[in-house]
Formats: C-alpha cells, sequence, structure tokens
C-alpha cells in the first residue's frame, strides 16, 4: 500500500507535467502572440484615432468655416434689418414732422386765408360804400348845379328886379322932380 502512495502521485505528477509543458510551451507563444496582437491593436487603434482626430479636425475647421460664414451672413442680414428699420424710422420720423409742419402751414394759411376774406369783404363793403357815395355825390353835384343855376338865375331875376326896381324909383323920382 505504501507504493500506491508514491505511484500514484507520480503518475498524476507526470501526466500533470506534460500537461503543464504542453501549456507553458504553447503558453509563453500565446502570451507574445496576445501581447504582439495587443500591441498592433494599440498601434491601429491610435493610428485609426489619429485619422479620426484628423478627420474631425477638418470637420469642426469645416463647420466652423461654415458656421463663421453663416454668422457673417446673419451678422449681415441683421445690420440690413438694422439700416432697413433705422431708415424706416428715419422716415417715419420725417413724415411725422413733415406732416406737423404741414398741419401748421394749413393752420397759418386758412388763418390767412379767413384774413384776406375778412380784408375783401371790408374792401368790397367799402368799395360798395363809396359807389352808393359817389352815385350819392354826382346826384347831389347833378341837384346842386341845378340849384346854383336856379339861385343864379334868381338873382338875375332879382337883380333885373332890384334894377327894375331902382330904375322904376329913379324914374319915379325923376318923374316927381319934374313935377
Amino acid at each position: 500500500m505504501n507504493k500506491v502512495y508514491i505511484i500514484f502521485p507520480l503518475v498524476g505528477l507526470l501526466i500533470f507535467g506534460g500537461f503543464y509543458y504542453s501549456f507553458n510551451k504553447s503558453y509563453a507563444e500565446k502570451l507574445t502572440q496576445i501581447k504582439v496582437k495587443a500591441e498592433e491593436d494599440k498601434k491601429a487603434k491610435a493610428r485609426q484615432q489619429m485619422l479620426d482626430r484628423d478627420a474631425a479636425i477638418k470637420s469642426a475647421i469645416e463647420s466652423q468655416a461654415t458656421r463663421k460664414k453663416e454668422k457673417e451672413e446673419r451678422d449681415r442680414i441683421e445690420e440690413a434689418k438694422k439700416t432697413a428699420r433705422q431708415e424706416a424710422e428715419d422716415l417715419r420720423q420725417r413724415s411725422y414732422d413733415d406732416r406737423n409742419k404741414f398741419r401748421d402751414q394749413v393752420g397759418r394759411l386758412k388763418k390767412e386765408l379767413e384774413d384776406v376774406k375778412a380784408t375783401f369783404a371790408k374792401i368790397t363793403d367799402e368799395k360798395k360804400r363809396y359807389t352808393e357815395e359817389d352815385a350819392f355825390l354826382k346826384t347831389y353835384v347833378k341837384q346842386a348845379e341845378s340849384n346854383a343855376k336856379y339861385y343864379y338865375d334868381l338873382l338875375d331875376k332879382i337883380a333885373a328886379a332890384e334894377k327894375a326896381a331902382a330904375e322904376a324909383a329913379a324914374a319915379a323920382a325923376a318923374a316927381a322932380k319934374k313935377s
């Protein structure tokens, strides 16, 4: 029985040694292959990352350029809108000022028109009064001329009557002297 205790563990040790040797031999190769493969994968991954990074950088640069163009376009459009808004505001203000100026001017012209109408009415009234006065004066002058003629004629008649009365008185005095 004592032999069994030595033989079985020795046989087991030899079997284990064979497996271990076979495993150890291929294990070292597998480890080197795994290391080589890991390094290659690492290098490929690094290469891929560099390519991806370069592509990302190019994409970022292109994206930045497009964003810059878009921003410039937005800024240009915004500036155009601001300019248009300012021009519209200036036009509105100018229109408002013109409207106020013209409204004041219309008020002033209406006032002047009323003054002119009042002056015209006054002048028309004066013209009518002067025309009536002129007509009155013409009739008055004609009447005064006819009255003056009548009075001159009357004075001539009175003078003739006085002369006749003086001649008659002188004749009567001469007749009275003769008689």
